[in-house]
């Protein structure tokens, strides 16, 4: 779980960078409801709080589910995912370990469902004008953000233009493209492909689940984008727009909520790969990680039970 937080750092140091100090005042803010959250839940069950809050699991939960939030969403937007992450996901499962759901993405899911408002207030490209103390005010509720600090993303954007017949040439001006996906959001999405190369170096991660999400996205992405590339955006803007790269290495990676096998291990990322494609390109969300995710986690029991071999003597 350390080496997971330390893995986080550098597209964490990028989003900081490039949209301003919002998204470190959610991950803080997320981090000490979660570790009220963990102390409390075990207060009750009269369990030690010790290792539960030493484990570190509380904290990589809400560092990924503020990745998640946009950064200038209000407090209790976060406090309310983090809490229903932490004790509902979490917690009233088991703890760590007995969980079904990944904690981050149940919350996640959880908020967009009940409060889509907020959670499409995605950062503009003039939100790193916005000092420290202003962002206080503004995730405090005390002060609304300055018109053009805040809307949709690029993902957000293609996605209703496309489904307005717009082509990819007439909305690639738009002030949220890039060089190559979502301006910012591409240079954070090489700062999570780092930590995540760097997980797989250190061994904390296997290379099956993330090589699976992202092949099966590119491939899709791929095949319609050559069948109508005026209609269909390229496998390079799937990749680096968005949470692909996020979800491929540290999320769906999640050793409690996927299988253990090495072919369920690539059936599981193909399928999330898959369902990410197919909920960004039909589906009602501009983003399908969380929702694939969760998905795949209900099937994880299954794909492991028809892909771990029988034991010697087991009939």
């Amino acid at each position: 779980m350390r080496d997971v937080l330390i893995a986080l750092v550098p597209g964490t140091a990028v989003y900081v960078w490039w949209f301003g100090p919002g998204v470190a005042i959610q991950i803080t803010l997320a981090m000490l409801t979660a570790l009220l959250c963990e102390f409390l839940v075990c207060a009750l069950r009269r369990r030690p709080a010790r290792e539960a809050l030493g484990d570190l699991s509380a904290l990589v939960a809400a560092w990924l589910l503020a990745l998640c939030i946009p950064c200038l969403a209000p407090w209790w937007v976060t406090v309310t995912g983090t809490v229903f992450a932490i004790v509902v996901a979490k917690q009233l499962y088991g703890g760590l370990g007995a969980n079904i759901f990944n904690p981050a993405m149940a919350g996640y899911a959880a908020l967009i469902i009940s409060f889509p408002a907020p959670m499409t207030l995605w950062p503009g490209p003039d939100a790193a004008a916005l000092d420290l103390a202003a962002t206080l005010a503004v995730i405090g509720g005390g002060a609304v953000a300055p018109e053009g600090l805040s809307g949709a993303t690029a993902l957000d954007y293609a996605k209703t233009q496309l489904s307005l017949q717009q082509s990819i040439d007439a909305i690639g001006g738009d002030a949220r493209f890039g060089q190559l996906a979502s301006a910012g959001w591409e240079w954070i999405a090489a700062g999570h492909l780092a930590g995540g190369l760097w997980l797989l170096w250190r061994g904390v991660i296997r290379w099956h689940i993330p090589v699976a999400v992202l092949a099966a996205l590119l491939l899709l992405a791929s095949g319609w984008h050559l069948i109508d590339a005026r209609h269909y955006a390229s496998p390079v803007f799937h990749l680096f727009a968005g949470s692909a790269i996020l979800g491929a290495f540290f999320i769906a990676t999640d050793p409690v909520t996927a299988p253990t096998s090495v072919r369920g291990r690539l059936i599981f990322g193909a399928a999330i790969g898959v369902l990410v494609y197919v909920i960004r390109t039909w589906g009602g969300y501009p983003d399908g990680i969380a929702f694939a995710v969760l998905l795949m986690n209900m099937a994880a029991p299954a794909i492991d039970y028809f892909t771990t071999g029988r034991a010697a003597g087991a009939r």
